[in-house]
Parts: C-alpha cells; sequence; structure tokens
C-alpha cells in the first residue's frame, strides 16, 4: 500500500488528494494543514467581509470530517511540517495544538504550502488595527474589526486585485476607504490605458486614491490610526488592509535544499516534480516555465493550482507522464459596475523581456446595439508584428469582459495568432453578442495594420509626433469636438473629408483620430487611396486619450 504525505491544504494540496484517492482506492493519503481549515474558498473572503456572502460556513469547501468520509483521506489541521528527509523519505510533523512532534512516512510527498501576505518593516507595521487577506483566520478578524459601529474608516495598502475587492466590499457596507498604491496605477497586471478606465469609476464611487505614493509610517494618534506617506500626506483611519502582494512561502523546501527560482519559488520541472525524485510541488509557491517566453515564473491564482493538483496527481500514480503546460495569468475582478480582466503579457512584462510587440485597443458594444441594455466593452490586445502570435490582452466593461478574455486566453494558449480572433465564430443572437463580436474586431484593426491598410499607433506616441509636427486630424463630429480635443487638432468629420482634402497637407505625418478608432480609420482610407502615404490612426481613439490624459494630470496635482 502506497502512503502520499500532502503539506498544505486549500487548492492545490486539497485537490491532489482528492484525484490521488480517485485514482488509488487503496493508497494511505495524509494531509497536513498548519492553519485551521483544510479547504477554503479563499476568493470569496472579500464579499464576505462586505456581506455579499453572509453565510460563513459556504466558504468552506470541505471539512476535514468531510474529506475523512466522502474521500477517506485523513486531513489534520493545526500540524505543521516543520522538516523534510528526502534520503529517508520522511517529514517531522508538529502537533499546534500540544506541542508534540511525530515522524511520517511517505513514498510521494506534495507540497503547496502557498503564499504569505508581504509585511514590509514599515514602522508601526504591527499595530493591532493592520490587517493582511489570506486566511480564514484573517477575514475573521477583519470581520471582527469592520462589524464594531466604531469602524467607519479603512486604508487599502496595494491597488492590485485583492485591493480592489476589499475597497468594493468595504465600500458596499458604507465605510469611507482609501486606497494608497505605491506605483502611478491600481491593477499593475493591466496598462496604464485599461487602468484609467478602472481608476475613474473608483474615484467616482467616492472611493479616495492615493497613487504614486508609497507608506513612510503607521502612526497611532489616540483612536485615529494614521497611514503617513511619502509625499507627506496623512490618511486617518480606523484599520488598515495590506494588499501589497504574496511570496512564496518556501522555508520547507530551503531547509531540505530543494532547488528555488530567484525570487524564492520553489523549480518544477514539466511534471510538476521538484529537484528532489519523488518530492512533488503545485500551487502559489511553485516556479515554472512560462509558455509566452520561457522564464521562470510563479502566478498565484487558484486556478492554475487546481490544475496542477490533478496533473501532479497523475504523475504520482502513472509515473512522470504527463506535462505541466504551464500557466499565462489570465484573471478578473470586479470593481464597482465594472469588470476586469486579464490574460497572458501586458507592455510591462513585454519591455522587461524586450520582444517585438504591437498593440490594438477597440471599443464596441458587448453586444447588438440596437438591442436594449447594450454597454460600452474596451479591449486591447498586444502582439508580435511579424508572426501575428498574441502575445496578451486586458478588458473592462460591465457585461461581457471575462467572456472575451476567455476566448482570447484559449487562443494564446494555443499560440493563436491576430487572424485566429478575426476568424473566431461565436454563438450570435442580439440580446447575447454582434454578428462581429468585439473579439473579432481586434482581429480585424490588426489584421489591417500589418496588411498596410491602417498603420495604428499608441496614446503613448502622440508626444513624439507632435514633436516631429504632425498634422493631427480629428474625424469627429463637430459637436464631439467642441467636448474636447488632442492639442492643435483640426476637425474634419469623416464624411466631410473627402470635399475638403485640400485642408489636408501632404508634406506632413497624418494623425488621424475619432471617439473609437473606426471613423477614423475610414478617414485613413480615405488618405491613403488619395496619395496620403503617411497617415496613422490613433488606436482607441479620444476615447482612450481621454481616460489616461485624466489620470496623468490627476497624478501631477
Amino acid at each position: 500500500m502506497s502512503k502520499y504525505v500532502i503539506v498544505g491544504g486549500v487548492a492545490g494540496g486539497a485537490g491532489a488528494a482528492a484525484r490521488l484517492r480517485r485514482l488509488d482506492e487503496n493508497a494511505e493519503i495524509t494531509v497536513f494543514e498548519r492553519g485551521s481549515h483544510i479547504s477554503f474558498a479563499n476568493c470569496g473572503l472579500p464579499y464576505y467581509a462586505g456581506d455579499v456572502i453572509q453565510n460563513r460556513d459556504a466558504l468552506f469547501v470541505m471539512t476535514p470530517e468531510r474529506f475523512k468520509e466522502i474521500l477517506n483521506v485523513t486531513a489534520l489541521v493545526k500540524h505543521e511540517v516543520t522538516a523534510i528527509n528526502p534520503a529517508a523519505k520522511t517529514v517531522t510533523v508538529k502537533n499546534l495544538d500540544t506541542g508534540a512532534e511525530t515522524t511520517e512516512a511517505y513514498d510521494a510527498l506534495v507540497l503547496s504550502p502557498g503564499a504569505s501576505p508581504i509585511r514590509p518593516p514599515i514602522p508601526g507595521i504591527d499595530d493591532a488595527s493592520i490587517y493582511t487577506l489570506r486566511s480564514v483566520s484573517d477575514i475573521d478578524a477583519i470581520k471582527s474589526k469592520i462589524d464594531n459601529p466604531e469602524t467607519k474608516r479603512v486604508a487599502i495598502i496595494g491597488g492590485g486585485f485583492i485591493g480592489l475587492e476589499m475597497a468594493e466590499n468595504l465600500h458596499h457596507r458604507g465605510m469611507q476607504v482609501s486606497i494608497i498604491e505605491a506605483v502611478d496605477q491600481v491593477m499593475n497586471v493591466v496598462d496604464y490605458d485599461m487602468a484609467a478606465m478602472v481608476q475613474a469609476e473608483i474615484r467616482r464611487k467616492g472611493v479616495r486614491l492615493y497613487l504614486k505614493d508609497g507608506v513612510k509610517a503607521f502612526e497611532r494618534r489616540g483612536k485615529d490610526l494614521a497611514v503617513c506617506l511619502q509625499s507627506g500626506k496623512e490618511v486617518l483611519c480606523d484599520a488598515v488592509i495590506l494588499s501589497i502582494g504574496v511570496r512564496p512561502d518556501t522555508k520547507l523546501a530551503k531547509d531540505c535544499n530543494l532547488e528555488l527560482a530567484p525570487n524564492g519559488a520553489i523549480k518544477v520541472n514539466e511534471y510538476l516534480e521538484t529537484s528532489h525524485k519523488g518530492i512533488y510541488a503545485i500551487g502559489d509557491a511553485i516556479s515554472f516555465k512560462s509558455p509566452l517566453l520561457g522564464m521562470d515564473v510563479s502566478i498565484p491564482l487558484a486556478g492554475p493550482a487546481n490544475k496542477q493538483a490533478r496533473i501532479c496527481a497523475d504523475n504520482i500514480i502513472y509515473g512522470n507522464k504527463k506535462a505541466y503546460c504551464g500557466a499565462i495569468g489570465t484573471s478578473v475582478a470586479k470593481i464597482f459596475g465594472y469588470t476586469a480582466a486579464a490574460t497572458g503579457l501586458g507592455e510591462k512584462a513585454l519591455d522587461r523581456a524586450g520582444v517585438p510587440y504591437k498593440q490594438v485597443v477597440t471599443h464596441a458594444m458587448h453586444h447588438a446595439g440596437y438591442y436594449p441594455g447594450a454597454s460600452l466593452l474596451s479591449i486591447k490586445i498586444l502582439y508580435n508584428p511579424e508572426s501575428g502570435k498574441l502575445w496578451g490582452a486586458q478588458a473592462v466593461g460591465v457585461e461581457g469582459v471575462e467572456k472575451r478574455i476567455d476566448v482570447i486566453a484559449a487562443y494564446i494558449n494555443k499560440e493563436g495568432t491576430i487572424s485566429d480572433l478575426a476568424e473566431f465564430e461565436q454563438a450570435y443572437a442580439p440580446p447575447f453578442n454582434s454578428a462581429k463580436d468585439p473579439v473579432n474586431m481586434l482581429g480585424f484593426v490588426a489584421e489591417n495594420d500589418r496588411d498596410g491598410l491602417s498603420t495604428v499607433i499608441s496614446w503613448r506616441d502622440i508626444p513624439q509626433y507632435a514633436e516631429k509636427g504632425a498634422f493631427f486630424l480629428d474625424a469627429r463630429t463637430p459637436e464631439e469636438f467642441q467636448l474636447g480635443s488632442l492639442s492643435g487638432a483640426v476637425n474634419i468629420s469623416n464624411t466631410a473629408l473627402r470635399s475638403r482634402l485640400a485642408e489636408v497637407p501632404k508634406d506632413r505625418t497624418i494623425v488621424v483620430n475619432c471617439g473609437m478608432g473606426l471613423r477614423a480609420y475610414l478617414a485613413v482610407r480615405i488618405l491613403r487611396q488619395n496619395g496620403y502615404t503617411d497617415v496613422v490612426n490613433l488606436s482607441g481613439g479620444y476615447m482612450t486619450y481621454k481616460a489616461v490624459q485624466d489620470e496623468l494630470e490627476l497624478l501631477a496635482k
């Protein structure tokens, strides 16, 4: 009879235990979890804080008792594995309630220790009203604090997915919420133009947003807790929630000399096996090869952890036959009235890697515009300009966001190209879609750029075109133009352009924009076919440009 030991529960460890049992009915399977809960809905914690999920028990995916009853798996909480002896194939386990230590043998060992919230050494960070959010115990402490009627103001440090979800849920509870982020945008996994739309929504809801301003210290002012920022500003609050990020929890792996990646995560091969034969690792604590760039990456998300658990169990039972293809980091968050999602690589990652890329931004209705309830959906793709291979995508909107990102993620995982997006066949009926899906439109625009029909530029390119003395042509209506425009732009609507070509110079680069991109494309085609060779189209139009400029102006104040 084989004996499998799993260190850590939640998504990875609990999933591996369940799959191992389904494949081997006779094995002895033990899960050791140092926390108080073996498997819980980590991603649901912010919604429990906001009373959207009101039943605490709904957070628990599996209890030790149910694990034993359903799967005959022994799950021991408050039991910490303190050492691994790879040569003897044993682990040392400490009962955190009694302090007693035991030694457990294994035939295969699975490490799923997860990741720990980052608590930087900031003066005052040990104040009792400063919390992190990673476990049920964490959310219980936060819930106790915010349920107190005296708690009215909460500062969230970090504008990542969890920080923004907490901001929304605490705002829903009637709290005065401030978000403090050290870099110049929230949601660092998306590019600035997409984040700008999210930030505008956050501000509309009355949440205070402090960007590019790190925390210098936390100081007590009687009942108030002051968050002292690097800029000299102070945010007074009743509680602070740290959402700065996580780091792989790999002390156990390091102590037994498992090979680690530069970021401290456990290195695994394609079979999810570590540098020691018979010891596997999954979840937030591992590093694997990116399927996009081939470099070591860690992606602390529940989806990849669950898939890794299944593959890991298969390789333990059947031998290392099933390779893990990696993850590209597909994620989504609800942020007040918006949904924001991303997959693959954004500008920052591509710039760091030094690989070529182009980008396209479109704005379209999430279903047929003539059908009631259509809402605007903004999507961006990044791709290799030579091969058309997709690098990544991001989207922000009210509805239909995650559906499009999921489609593009599937293509990225299959090394899809912009032509695949153009040819994507979707289910169409007016309440659900348009005959040409927003995903198709991204492919069309990128193909037009590739084929020389319309050269696309980004909002970031505008200053250099201005310096070169480009002629800025706004193809919107005069009424739209009066509401705001690019500096120095001349307004000639696309419908009037044919009769006003004499007003457009041929000895300068022509930068064309409209509201969202389509009318500018029509104008570009008119110009190109009338002898204008140096013409470019602003991707995403004035809508993207204005969203970015509004945020940059606020940041500069």
